[in-house]
């Protein structure tokens, strides 16, 4: 089972690299108040003028904030009628398809403990057929990272990692167990944009069974993410094969019918 998803992800929390600005503010400030439960499920927000009024801001200002929040699922538009509150609290097995998460920031959004175990970190040049795989070019110089995660103590993912060394600088093993991405926005300053995710099942292997403790009497396949990462400046940094336990796994993602 192949499933193919291409996202241009805007991510408003290193989002679109755009100033800061009012309707940031007010976005999140509306975010809040709804996954607070302020604003109970179903329930319609204030009507358009009283918000501009209580955020003293410009119609155009607070429609934008608003359109972030239809886009991440949060809230509905109903013409004639007003914005519906539709927001509803994710599974803590769930794992978001509409924006770039770590797994750092995914277990603290589920307010889980974690933590990383690096099994293998070397150097590696891109062969032929992983720049098939990947979109490296060939002969592109790369760090290899194996990584097992873990949350409340279970492993739950096994990634194959590849970065390109000439984008990422000189990684570590010690920030490759703490978080990369954290590293890569916050100390390099990259400004990570989108990613191209295939999502498939595929058979349990050796490496598999071993690092996510499997029982294959139970699951003889797990579910694999394929993640194509890019940079601000349109550069492919990041290509990894994130393999998940199935008796774990859950992906959500907010649709639209165009």
């Amino acid at each position: 089972m192949l499933i193919a998803i291409s996202f241009s992800i805007k991510i408003y929390f290193g989002v679109n690299y755009m100033p800061k600005s009012k309707y940031h503010d007010i976005y999140l400030d509306l975010k809040e108040k709804i996954e607070n439960n302020y604003f109970k499920y179903s329930e319609m927000l204030p009507v358009e003028n009283e918000l501009i009024k209580q955020y003293e801001c410009s119609r155009n200002t607070l429609r934008r904030a608003v359109s972030i929040l239809v886009s991440e699922g949060h809230l509905q538009t109903m013409q004639g009628k007003g914005v519906r509150n539709i927001y509803q609290k994710l599974s803590p097995k769930a794992f978001k398809l509409d924006t770039i998460e770590s797994f750092k920031e995914s277990a603290k959004r589920t307010a889980k403990s974690s933590f990383n175990k690096v099994i293998l970190f070397t150097d590696v040049r891109c062969s032929a057929n992983l720049a098939k795989r990947s979109g490296f070019m060939e002969g592109d110089e790369l760090y290899y990272i194996q990584r097992v995660h873990y949350m409340d103590g279970k492993a739950l993912i096994l990634n194959h990692n590849y970065f390109l060394k000439s984008s990422v600088g000189d990684l570590t093993i010690d920030i490759a167990k703490d978080s990369i991405y954290e590293y890569l926005e916050n100390t390099l300053g990259m400004k990570i944009v989108n990613s191209k995710r295939i999502i498939t099942v595929e058979k349990v292997d050796e490496i598999d069974e071993k690092y996510l403790n499997l029982n294959l009497d139970e699951y003889n396949c797990l579910a694999v993410v394929s993640s194509f990462t890019y940079n601000s400046d349109g550069i492919m940094f990041e290509y990894t094969v994130s393999k998940h336990r199935p008796d774990c796994f859950s992906f959500c993602d907010n649709a639209v019918r165009k």
